[in-house]
């Protein structure tokens, strides 16, 4: 394994994916100066497995790697991390499915494999080390007296805290996140003054291992189908058929197939295999949740007057934490929400710090 050698010798990994926002990483490392670079693509896609649902993404998104560091001067290593990812993420996400909760398999890909899993396998594979991994979220990092904190990345909307609320401190101190000061627009500026070969590439969606293959398609595969009842809420009136209650969420509006909508999806049970949908009007609001198994990245907050997040996007309401147990807490929203469901996560913030996050366990009425 070579690196690309900078003037004062600091090693960084660079997780490559293809995509824009990571390429700009690359080069802006390297534009700096003072670094040894080595880029690093994470083979994580399950192509044997699930080849047959759908095209393998993975070689695309490795051709324009390649393209990227070729251009750039910049050695390139593949790591297969496909049995790790299986184990440790899609398992999760089918367990999860099974329940009848709500996973988020992209919280336990950068703790589990991405900050986890990579380091282990370049160091069997390659014998080497890093000071650094280096990628493309849209994050900040703050070091105040030895301790590392996690930020919001300037750009509300791409702001990727969410997904990195589980790393451990150990994690964040080693980590770099070098396009978290910039809004997406100016990534692309970049870009294309870079002229890099996938300046006009499109952001990837949805999770990393589908790649173009449906996420329905892929929980079929799984789980298999099991034909239950659409039921309103309420009335128990019979509205329709689904294909299975792992393939709903709650909150879902699309993808239900029923007439006089909208209709929301406001419940499951998983015993019967019913679904249960509402008009918006009259969809179950909370204003509550408990959370178990919270991660704090730095340390335990002493003021419980918070933010919270309870999906991945720019909202955050103003919340309250009560203490229930080891690493365990009530939480009073401040407005009602009308898609809590367990198995998601509540990740907590003071102001611009994301403090880590935790799964929801229950959603009292």
């Amino acid at each position: 394994m070579s690196t690309y050698a900078g003037e004062d010798g600091v090693k960084i990994a660079v997780l490559l994916s293809g995509g824009v926002d990571s390429s700009v990483v690359l080069r802006t490392l390297q534009e700096e100066g003072g670094h040894q670079l080595t880029a690093f693509y994470l083979k994580v896609w399950l192509e044997e497995e699930m080849a047959f649902l759908g095209d393998c993404p993975w070689e695309d998104d490795l051709r324009y790697a390649r393209a990227v560091c070729e251009q750039a001067g910049v050695p390139l290593e593949v790591v297969p991390l496909q049995r790790q990812y299986h184990d440790r993420v899609v398992a999760y996400t089918i367990a999860e499915l099974r329940a009848g909760r709500t996973p988020s398999p992209d919280i336990f890909c950068n703790q589990q494999i991405k900050f986890g899993a990579f380091n282990d396998e370049v160091a069997a594979t390659f014998g080497a080390s890093f000071d650094k991994i280096a990628s493309g979220h849209y994050a900040r990092i703050d070091e105040d007296a030895g301790r590392y904190w996690l930020l919001k990345g300037v750009d509300p909307v791409k702001d990727q805290t969410y997904f990195l609320s589980h790393l451990s401190q150990q994690q964040l101190s080693r980590c770099l996140f070098p396009i978290g000061g910039l809004q997406k627009e100016e990534v692309r500026d970049r870009a294309r003054q870079f002229e890099l070969p996938n300046q006009d590439r499109r952001d990837s969606q949805g999770i990393c291992f589908l790649g173009k293959i449906r996420y329905n398609d892929f929980v079929a595969a799984h789980l298999g189908e099991q034909p239950g009842q659409i039921r309103e809420h309420g009335t128990e009136r019979v509205l329709g058929e689904h294909r299975g209650f792992w393939f709903h969420t709650i909150g879902q509006r699309k993808g239900l197939g029923l007439s006089q909508g909208p209709w929301f999806v406001v419940a499951k049970d998983c015993e019967r295999n019913v679904v249960y949908v509402s008009h918006q009007d009259v969809v179950r609001r909370r204003d509550r949740f408990e959370v178990a198994r919270v991660n704090w990245i730095t340390e335990p907050p002493s003021a419980l007057q918070l933010q919270v997040k309870v999906r991945h996007s720019p909202t955050v309401v103003d919340c309250e934490l009560t203490p229930t147990g080891d690493a365990s807490y009530g939480v009073q929203l401040a407005q009602e929400d009308q898609g809590l469901a367990e198995g998601q996560f509540g990740v907590f913030y003071d102001g611009d710090r994301c403090l880590g996050g935790g799964t929801i366990v229950a959603t009292p009425q």
